[in-house]
């Protein structure tokens, strides 16, 4: 009997000891699972209250640093920027400014140029880093992309830059030419020839003013109000006899043909200064006894049809790299050529904002000695309003004279071949002298 109790109370005892280990063991775990972890920390628990709703909305990146170097909060924005990578800080100068932030409490700003990830043509990623102390053991850094800002102001610059230029070329003609009449009132002859020539200078700079204008005219304006169906063969027509003059003085004939009645929807002014702007290049960069042909055709598309109005010569032709600059702005594919014949440098911009306000684009398809075409391609009166509608109009940044390629909805490598030009698109042409 005393060793059956014995052994009894030995049992009890130890089942008292288990369900006592037990319960301290689930008492440890759970204290365990409400120690704040080094991640919740730095997420939940160090960051002051409604500071992670207010970095959610920045439209800068933001990146919260703690004590330790380590990154507490980071916007989807500054990993995208590749400031932050392996959970850490990855841009040096900013990591350096944190710190010193951080030890003596000042506000620190800076702009820098950071190398854009993927990329291989080192191009810069213009940035403004701002620091700022948070609490007594955070630090916050704000940073937001300059890089489309200074884009926009190189590409305003470049423009005040070119328009000064073009305009001071003719007033300073003008200005030179009125002292030689004055010096020369004595002789009736060369009056006569001073005059003349200032006729021209002044020509020149009406034109160019004016085509200055016309581009502020079709980048600011919606043509979509003051559309209308528009018919293609009335555009072609008037596109030739704005060039009738001219292509008479170099006996060019000029050849229009392709489908009849076809229709576009669209601003009558703006696409006639368009169309002509396509024929006088035609015109000017053609030599003697040549032939330009303006054509016009429907193709069917995915989308719903458009209304193709193709522009061939038998010029000096396009080279390749000149081909990316041509929708420019004040670009010159012959600077020696458009001064002999009064170019500006904005007609193809000018066409290229036309068409993209329009819904459609312009292609060009050129070789050196043959000769070019430009496609002039927008959609067809009926489903022009929508279409044109997704492809909003592009405004001053895009195109930027010598700071940049054209842009938008315009192409300079297009894929027509000679088969398709305006020549073998012409149906019972029309020869106009």
């Amino acid at each position: 009997m005393d060793v059956n109790a014995a052994v009894a109370a030995a049992a009890a005892i130890a089942g008292v000891l288990t369900g006592v280990i037990a319960m301290l063991a689930f008492r440890w775990s759970e204290r365990d699972l409400k120690r704040p972890t080094r991640t919740s920390l730095h997420t939940e628990a160090v960051l002051p209250p409604g500071v992670d709703t207010v970095l959610s909305v920045l439209r800068s990146s933001a990146v919260v640093l703690d004590e330790a170097d380590a990154v507490v909060k980071a916007s989807s924005a500054a990993y995208a920027l590749g400031l932050v990578r392996g959970g850490e800080l990855a841009v040096e100068p900013m990591l350096q400014m944190a710190r010193d932030t951080r030890r003596d409490g000042e506000i620190r700003q800076v702009e820098l140029d950071l190398p854009r990830r993927g990329s291989g043509r080192g191009e810069a990623l213009a940035v403004s880093a701002r620091v700022a102390p948070l609490g007594s053991r955070l630090v916050l850094l704000l940073v937001e992309d300059l890089t489309e800002a200074r884009r926009i102001e190189a590409v305003r610059r470049d423009f005040v830059a070119n328009v000064s230029h073009e305009l001071k070329t003719p007033v300073g003609a003008l200005s030179l030419l009125s002292e030689a009449v004055m010096d020369a009132c004595d002789d009736p002859e060369a009056v006569q020839r001073f005059a003349g020539r200032m006729q021209i200078e002044a020509t020149r700079l009406t034109n160019l003013v004016q085509e200055l204008i016309d581009l502020s005219r079709v980048q600011n304006d919606d043509p979509l109000e003051d559309a209308e169906p528009v018919r293609v063969d009335e555009l072609v027509a008037e596109a030739i006899d704005r060039c009738r003059h001219q292509a008479s003085t170099k006996q060019i004939t000029m050849a229009a043909g392709g489908t009849a009645e076809l229709h576009v929807w669209g601003h009558r002014g703006q696409l006639a200064a368009a169309l002509g702007n396509l024929v006088e290049n035609a015109v000017n960069y053609s030599p003697a006894r040549t032939r330009v042909g303006i054509a016009a055709r429907r193709v069917t598309a995915p989308g719903g049809d458009f209304i193709e109005i193709a522009v061939t010569d038998q010029g000096i032709g396009i080279s390749d790299k000149d081909k990316e600059r041509i929708f420019e702005r004040f670009y010159r594919v012959d600077p020696a050529r458009s001064r002999a014949t009064g170019g500006t440098g904005l007609g193809l911009a000018i066409v290229k904002h036309v068409a993209a306000s329009h819904g459609g684009e312009v292609t060009v398809w050129s070789s050196e000695g043959q000769g070019s075409t430009f496609t002039l391609r927008l959609p067809e009166a009926g489903a022009s309003r929508d279409r044109a509608q997704q492809h909003p109009a592009l405004d001053e940044e895009s195109g930027a004279g010598s700071a940049g390629h054209a842009a938008g909805s315009s192409r300079t490598t297009s894929s027509p071949t000679p088969e398709s030009t305006a020549y073998q698109t012409l149906s019972a042409p029309e020869v106009l002298p």
